[in-house]
């Protein structure tokens, strides 16, 4: 049985690894129905999280 600890990525190196990676943005359509759906829970960080997705899926340039 080895002793050698185990190597795992740090958390700087997950993130870059993650921004390698291109994701697909999700429809503005889907955005605006998460919208209404945290609005009508009453869910103010999911209200801004996805106003914010929204915004950024409609004006790509926006935040670059």
């Amino acid at each position: 049985m080895s002793r050698r600890p185990v190597r795992r990525p740090t958390e700087l190196a997950a993130i870059r690894a993650a921004s390698r990676s291109t994701r697909p943005q999700p429809s503005v359509p889907a955005l605006m129905a998460a919208l209404l759906d945290a609005n009508e829970r009453r869910d103010r960080e999911g209200v801004t999280l996805a106003a914010h997705r929204v915004v950024r899926a409609s004006e790509p340039e926006v935040g670059e």
